[in-house]
């Protein structure tokens, strides 16, 4: 069984516990999912059977949407309202116009610093397990994209707002980092994922309705999965090239590919993986077949 299952995550599990029990029902060893959820978050979670697990970080190079609500005058340690209150703060001084006004610093392409409670890892520690042996480490700043940033509903103290963001945001760290920019703090208080590029919420299967029986009319080829990079054709004699782990470099073959972007690539209409044309050659990143 090879393929891509669009699953909504219910609250109160983990990513991993989806990817258990995908396992059992599909009965296949070789599961995993394309970008974490926590416990607290529900939505969006793609999960990959098979080969198709060779196209993981494909799939999370993918722009998320989520729905989120932060509660200001709050400030726990996980950034989230499952952690430890650090500190509450008045926020009765904070009217509509504040809150839009903070909202325009967090469009476009910004810096954040990672919660210490996240799965990254520094000198082969995770943070969450320095977190939780109450070590803080200081935390370098990466650069993300807020494609877009829309309050929804503002019913104090708190703020619903959709977030299309990219790769490797944190929304709990941009729920802090607004409460600070405001004076007063804030915590996300709930999680939506709503999509991650092609895998939207309105196509999700509930993970209590995936069955042994139904299973496979729920999978999503990874061609379909990959739809987003744009197909190039070869013949016969570069696809053996291609299969065979060649970098071809023939202009006859590759003039017409454009460089540095990720293709599809297809011998006629059969689809055999995912590469990339450099300056030296076009090669396959991922043979798929």
């Amino acid at each position: 069984m090879n393929g891509v299952l669009n699953i909504y995550k219910p609250k109160g599990i983990t990513s991993f516990d989806v990817v258990r029990e995908i396992r059992k029902i599909a009965g296949e060893k070789k599961v995993g999912h394309a970008g974490t959820l926590d416990p607290l978050a529900c939505g969006v979670l793609p999960v990959c059977i098979g080969k198709s697990t060779k196209i993981i970080d494909y799939i999370m190079k993918n722009e998320k949407t989520y729905m989120t609500k932060l509660k200001l005058g709050i400030i726990t340690d996980t950034y989230d309202k499952e952690g430890i209150i650090l500190k509450e703060k008045n926020y009765d001084n904070i009217d509509k116009h504040d809150i839009e006004n903070v909202m325009n610093n967090f469009r476009g392409v910004i810096e954040q610093i990672p919660p210490m409670y996240s799965a990254l890892k520094v000198n082969g520690k995770k943070l969450y397990e320095l977190a939780r042996k109450g070590i803080e480490i200081e935390r370098e700043a990466r650069k993300i994209t807020i494609h877009e940033l829309e309050i929804l509903n503002i019913d104090m103290p708190y703020i619903d707002l959709k977030v299309v963001c990219s790769k490797g945001t944190y929304i709990r760290s941009l729920c802090y980092d607004i409460g600070n920019l405001l004076g007063c703090g804030a915590t996300m208080w709930e999680l939506e994922r709503a999509g991650t590029g092609s895998f939207v919420k309105q196509n999700s299967v509930a993970l209590s309705e995936l069955t042994r029986e139904n299973i496979s009319q729920h999978i999503i080829t990874m061609e379909d999965a990959l739809s987003k990079y744009d197909k190039v054709q070869f013949c016969k004699d570069a696809i053996k090239l291609l299969t065979n782990g060649v970098e071809i470099k023939n202009p006859y073959f590759i003039d017409h590919i454009p460089f540095d972007k990720i293709l599809r690539a297809y011998d006629e209409e059969k689809f055999i993986g995912i590469g990339i044309r450099t300056y030296g050659g076009f090669k396959l990143l991922k043979l798929l077949i």
